[in-house]
C-alpha cells in the first residue's frame, strides 16, 4: 500500500530511541498516523513540528497497519506561530478538535479551513473569530451542525439574536423574547461573512454557544473533558483585547 498527499502536522510522539509517530491531517486521507524513522534527529525535528505543512508518502503492507511516512517540508509555520500565546493555544485547540473526527475519515472542507486558520493564527484580531467558526464547522462535520439561516419559530431571516438550545436553530428577537433567559446568544458576526471584526463580547458568546453543543453532543457522550488548550486560548484572547483597549 502506498499513497502520496499533503498534510498539516498535528503532533508527534516518541517511538523507540530515534523514531517518532507523526500525526497529520491530510487533504485526501483524513487524520492519519505513521512512523517516521529517524524522526527525532536534528535534521527532521524542526520539520515535524505542529502547524507545519508537509508533503507525505505513506507506505504499509496492509491498509490497517500504522505504516511509515516520508515527509518533505512545504510550509514551515511552527516558528512563526511560537511567538504568540494565542497562536500556540490555538494550534493545540485545532489539533484537539480534529482528533474528535474518526481517524482516516476524509474532510476536504475542514482541511482547507485548517490551512486558512494556520495562516492567520498569529493575527490576534482574526484568530478568535476564525476559531469560533472552526468549532461550528467541526460540529457540522460530526453531524451536529447549527442553523442560523432563519428563525426556527417564524421563518424570518432578520433580527436573529438567539439560538435554541433544543434545536440548534436561530430564533428572532421577538419570537425568543418570552424565553430569552433559556436561549443562547447568537453573536451578530456569526451571521456575516468572515472578515468582520468581532469584539470580545461577541467572541465570548460564540465560544459559549459552541461549548454548549460540543459538551452535549461530543464531550459528555464520550466521557471527555474540554481540552485545556481551549481555556488557555480564551484567556490569551481576553488578555489581548484587554491590552488593546488600554492602548
Amino acid at each position: 500500500m502506498e499513497w502520496k498527499d499533503e498534510g498539516i502536522i498535528l503532533g508527534t510522539r516518541k517511538h523507540g530511541e530515534t523514531s517518532a509517530i507523526l500525526e497529520v491531517m491530510t487533504r485526501a486521507h483524513g487524520r492519519h498516523l505513521g512512523l517516521v524513522r529517524g524522526g527525532r534527529s536534528r535534521r527532521l525535528q524542526p520539520m515535524l513540528q505542529p502547524g507545519n505543512r508537509v508533503e507525505l508518502i505513506w507506505r504499509a503492507r496492509l491498509d490497517e497497519h500504522l505504516g511509515t511516512f516520508q515527509a518533505e517540508a512545504l510550509e514551515m509555520n511552527a516558528a512563526r506561530l511560537m511567538d504568540s500565546a494565542i497562536a500556540i493555544y490555538g494550534l493545540q485547540l485545532l489539533a484537539a478538535h480534529v482528533r474528535l473526527l474518526p481517524e482516516r475519515d476524509v474532510h476536504h472542507g475542514l482541511y482547507e479551513t485548517l490551512l486558512v486558520m494556520i495562516a492567520h493564527l498569529d493575527d490576534p484580531d482574526a484568530a478568535g473569530e476564525l476559531l469560533a467558526r472552526f468549532e461550528l464547522l467541526v460540529l457540522e462535520e460530526l453531524g451536529y451542525g447549527l442553523d442560523f439561516s432563519q428563525c426556527a419559530a417564524t421563518g424570518q431571516r432578520d433580527d436573529l439574536v438567539y439560538v435554541s438550545p433544543k434545536s440548534g436553530r436561530a430564533v428572532s428577537r421577538a419570537a425568543g423574547l418570552p424565553w430569552h433567559d433559556k436561549m443562547l446568544a447568537l453573536p451578530a458576526f456569526l451571521e456575516q461573512e468572515v472578515g468582520g471584526r468581532a469584539d470580545i463580547s461577541g467572541l465570548e458568546e460564540a465560544f459559549c454557544l459552541s461549548a454548549f453543543f460540543l459538551n452535549r453532543h461530543v464531550y459528555e457522550p464520550r466521557g471527555l473533558e474540554p481540552p485545556d488548550a481551549r481555556a488557555g486560548f480564551l484567556t490569551a484572547l481576553r488578555r489581548h483585547f484587554s491590552s488593546a483597549s488600554c492602548d
